[in-house]
């Protein structure tokens, strides 16, 4: 099976390391940078910690752990249960590992369309599940990022360092955001359309569309999703209002539950965050980064997330910590899925392999 038709050709040492080796890289060059200028930095966060700073830090576990339950939980619920929590872990586990490992722009929705179908959940099925677990996440984005901007107001929601210049133009956060943002609800809409209202109607475009001589490399792609997108409708059109507020709930918990790590990072270091607003603005300016995260080349963000970190939560953060507050976030939300992950997929993999084989037996 070559790593084109194996998606989990990905997991190989050499695409695992690299993003480890640009993420470190750029955080410890930033700490090295803050080290000269400042000595005594090493001291300096030592006197830092406290009771209230570990207690913090011990929140932000939590949020992250509740992260990683309601994706779980999620999963569960779009295979309606014939996933165990077990094999649910394994596979969000996986998910997140493919995420840390590929540019954010292509997650790991790839991996998922792989391995679901290897727990014995039909490819349809699979499809349809991954399908609506990206538009949950799509819908959550565009929900909650205007809200958070009307309550916190533009000019604080944009205020910060982020520019660079592209062929000539200055561009900003707030052009990066509503292009990202615009992009997301156009691909929102059409999948609801396309699933819900128009299945029929959007298979026979793209296959007519396939017939194009434009479009004749990419008609066996374009066949397979309308098929998929038919397949995914036919999984999920008739599911009661509670299943979709469970799902959307779910999906809403888990995105805030990730946020919300960095909230208590950064209140582990810094007292003075202490007000609602402090909070729903640093929860507020993640939703921008992350948008902004989203069109990065590198795997995972890896380099671009730490240095993008100070220009959006410069006004949070202690003088000369910068480097090593976004290395100590990055830690909590990225690392720790490497190191699961390398851990989960050999066993996974001769977990799902002996069942194969068990059901080959069976078979004869």
């Amino acid at each position: 099976m070559t790593e084109k038709s194996n998606p989990l050709g990905i997991f190989k040492f050499n695409k695992i390391i690299i993003p480890i080796l640009i993420g470190l890289g750029v955080g410890f060059f930033m700490i090295s940078r803050e080290y000269k200028q400042n000595t005594s930095l090493f001291y300096d966060l030592g006197s830092l910690f406290s009771t209230y700073s570990l207690l913090c830090l011990f929140i932000a576990i939590l949020f992250e752990l509740m992260r990683e339950f309601m994706y779980m939980y999620r999963i569960r619920l779009l295979s309606d249960n014939q996933l165990s929590w077990k094999k649910a872990f394994q596979i969000i586990m996986l998910w997140e590992f493919s995420s840390t490992v590929t540019p954010t722009s292509i997650g790991g929705s790839a991996v998922a369309l792989f391995i679901i179908p290897m727990e014995g959940i039909s490819i349809g099925k699979s499809t349809a599940m991954v399908m609506v677990a990206t538009l949950m996440d799509e819908l959550f984005y565009i929900i909650i990022a205007p809200l958070t901007i009307l309550l916190v107001g533009s000019n604080a929601a944009f205020a910060t360092h982020f520019k660079f210049s592209f062929l000539g133009f200055q561009i900003s956060e707030l052009l990066v955001f509503f292009i990202g943002y615009g992009f997301m609800s156009l691909l929102s809409i059409a999948i609801l359309l396309a699933m819900f209202f128009f299945p029929n109607k959007f298979r026979n475009f793209l296959y007519k569309l396939g017939k194009k001589k434009i479009f004749s490399k990419k008609k066996d792609k374009l066949e397979k999703l309308g098929d998929d997108v038919l397949v995914s409708s036919k999984e999920f059109k008739d599911k009661k209002a509670l299943f979709w507020l469970k799902a959307y709930f779910s999906t809403l918990l888990s995105w805030t539950s990730r946020f919300l790590v960095l909230n208590f990072v950064l209140m582990a270091f810094n007292t003075n965050i202490t007000t609602f607003f402090d909070n729903l603005l640093i929860y507020c300016r993640q939703l921008v980064m992350w948008i902004v995260l989203c069109i990065t080349p590198t795997p995972g963000s890896s380099g671009v997330a730490e240095g993008a970190f100070p220009l959006f939560f410069h006004e949070f953060l202690p003088e000369g910590l910068q480097g090593v507050l976004a290395l100590l976030w990055r830690l909590f939300t990225y690392y720790p899925y490497i190191i699961v992950g390398v851990f989960v997929l050999p066993y996974w993999t001769h977990r799902v392999y002996k069942q194969r084989q068990s059901k080959k037996e069976q078979a004869k």
